[in-house]
């Protein structure tokens, strides 16, 4: 720790001991060595983070596919990226999200439930989330509609509080068969948000008051200070697994009634419940924050994958309120294990923050993990926002060539580099670029000028790379990496593999399959182990078959309602296979071999797209392994 993060610290506890408002916490350790550039590194880390998670945003659907509550979770933590670094490049995002979405849907359409409109549903919990963002997003716009929209939902929400069984609580669902943490954690969260936006209220803060004094009193706080899952019919606590995010919760709703309130006892239940997490070998192994579905030989399911992510939004506000060091070391902890072992080389963070992984449990990498390892990074964000920054990332972050033999052969990819600076300062970036010995990348230097505005929100621009690989290549993945630097002490390094391969053979969702997907189309993948489109979604494939191919055939394990297009150049389509009957139960599920031949192209490449066979019903395609070859003449 440096002796400038010391002070800090120093001064933030002094700060918070003589009564002032909450004050925010400074970076992580490891901090760059020159003041000038303090910080920096985080929010770079966090920026690119932030730019592969939208990847996968679904810009005509306006989520993130095929999860309607983790959707509203992925959107607020881009919300707080927003927040906590002052860019606001995705600000239009969250209104097309809201505009797109506020009116009702079929079930299937946005989830399995039917969706009411106003972001409602029957399961009580999914609409807090949505609230929940939504206040973020009046936070970050001070547009109004978004906090009304906050408090219609929580208008919903108050008509499932039940005082006539368990003496209080919201139910978790709409049929009123379970009162649980989570919902009732949201409740006091959310209703001490929209008291503390409201000037004059006084009814949102009774109804928190009230529902933080029915939440203590539950039950569900075990003797440990760990959040078990809910109450029995009894209305006793179920002893159930102790999820993060419900301690996360835990930690949010008293911190935000304290704002309300100045009531130092709710401050010192939200670090109670904190500490508590932190001493619990059931959150926390090795100083790293573990859901109970990590460790290897276990599986989280889709909800599972984002819990993390909710614990660091709530855990990061208490260690910017208090500014103890442990709140801060642990944040840092965090940040730094995600990035040094739970990145693969698109840049893309897994469940495991450990990045434990083994062949018959692998690390999974995916939207929702991605936004969950998001918070951690964005914890690591000073809030005092350095000025000056400085990213780059590799556009794509995967290619794959299929070289001929004795031949030389080429790709071409591009750096994308981004960069802030104060007073509208032009910032001068050197690029270095570098590959496997052998190899050719032009430039391998080159230097380029930004021209940013002044504020937080990043100037952009792109320089294209030729990568020449030697005759003979052996298959393999090989890295081309790219280094960027200006002054003061700004430096970053990113990266893209080139997967040199003979033959095609990969699983969906696997790393393997990054290089051969040309196009996600708001595509998802399944926890049964397909990609999947459906609605009105798709995903391409794009196969380089060499210079010396006159036929090919695809292999695709595909099942429910797919349809099956190729074509030679990624725009003109022929439909090949379609499924005319609406299968739901993967009951259709088969290898399906495709002749390529008429479809090569003029690169000699193919591009096979899968889309949904009946749009209206969310079941569509799924492809679970995809095989290929060529051959000469």
């Amino acid at each position: 720790m440096t002796m400038l993060r010391r002070i800090r610290l120093v001064l933030l506890s002094l700060v918070v001991l003589v009564g002032l408002q909450p004050v925010v916490a400074v970076q992580a350790a490891p901090p760059p060595q020159n003041s000038a550039s303090a910080g920096a590194t985080e929010v770079a880390r966090a920026r690119v983070a932030t730019e592969v998670l939208l990847d996968s945003y679904d810009e005509e659907k306006a989520w993130f596919p095929s999860s309607w509550w983790n959707s509203a979770v992925a959107l607020q933590t881009i919300g707080d990226y927003m927040k906590r670094t002052g860019d606001r490049s995705y600000v239009d995002e969250l209104d097309h999200s809201f505009e797109t979405n506020k009116g009702p849907f079929p079930a299937g359409e946005r989830s399995t439930d039917e969706i009411y409109g106003n972001f409602t549903s029957r399961a009580i919990d999914d609409a807090g989330w949505w609230a929940l963002n939504w206040v973020t997003a009046y936070d970050l716009t001070g547009d109004q509609k978004y906090l009304d929209m906050a408090g219609t939902i929580a208008d919903f929400m108050h008509g499932f509080w039940d005082p006539s069984t368990c003496g209080g609580g919201i139910w978790w669902n709409e049929e009123r068969t379970y009162k649980n943490a989570v919902t009732n954690g949201q409740w006091v969260r959310l209703t001490a948000e929209l008291h503390n936006r409201i000037p004059g209220d006084t009814a949102w803060l009774e109804r928190s008051q009230e529902a933080w004094d029915w939440y203590v009193g539950s039950g569900m706080i075990n003797a440990e200070g760990l959040v078990n899952d809910g109450l029995t019919d009894d209305c006793a606590s179920n002893g159930d697994t102790v999820w993060s995010y419900n301690q996360g919760l835990a930690i949010g709703a008293p911190l935000e009634l304290w704002r309300a309130t100045g009531d130092p006892e709710l401050l010192a239940a939200a670090q109670r419940l904190a500490d508590a997490a932190l001493e619990s070998d059931e959150l926390v192994t090795d100083g790293v924050l573990t859901e109970s579905c990590d460790p290897l030989g276990r599986t989280c399911d889709d909800n599972q994958k984002q819990f993390k992510g909710i614990f660091m939004r709530y855990f990061t506000e208490l260690a910017d309120t208090t500014g103890a060091p442990r709140y801060e070391e642990f944040v840092d902890r965090q940040a730094e294990t995600i990035w040094a072992n739970d990145r693969d080389s698109s840049e893309r963070l897994g469940l495991r923050w450990t990045g434990a992984s083994s062949e018959a449990s692998p690390n999974v990498f995916d939207w929702r993990t991605q936004a969950s390892a998001l918070s951690a990074l964005i914890a690591d964000v000073p809030q005092e926002t350095p000025r000056r920054s400085l990213s780059a990332t590799m556009s794509p972050t995967q290619l794959v060539m299929m070289p001929s033999p004795g031949v030389e052969s080429s790709v071409r990819t591009e750096v994308q580099v981004a960069a802030t600076s104060p007073g509208r300062r032009p910032v001068r970036v050197d690029v270095r670029a570098s590959g496997p010995d052998g190899w050719t990348v032009d430039p391998v230097r080159d230097r380029v000028v930004l021209d940013p505005a002044g504020d937080s929100t990043p100037a952009r621009t792109s320089v294209p790379l030729d990568v020449s690989v030697p005759p003979d290549t052996e298959d393999g993945s090989y890295p081309v990496t790219v280094t960027v630097t200006a002054r003061p002490g700004l430096s970053y390094t990113t990266r893209a593999t080139i997967q040199v391969a003979s033959a095609i053979d990969f699983d969906a969702g696997s790393t393997q399959e990054l290089a051969w997907l040309w196009d996600a189309g708001g595509s998802g993948l399944s926890h049964v182990g397909s990609r999947f489109a459906d609605g009105t979604s798709h995903f391409v494939y794009k196969f380089p078959f060499p210079a010396e191919a006159t036929s090919a055939e695809a292999t695709l394990t595909i099942d429910n309602q797919y349809v099956v297009d190729v074509g030679p150049d990624g725009e003109s389509w022929t439909t090949v296979l379609a499924e005319d009957e609406q299968i739901r139960d993967s009951s259709n599920k088969a290898d399906h071999t495709l002749d390529l031949t008429p479809y090569l192209g003029p690169d000699n490449a193919v591009y096979l797209r899968m889309t949904d066979a009946f749009t209206e019903d969310g079941w569509g395609g799924g492809v679970y392994h995809v095989s290929a070859r060529f051959g000469t003449s």
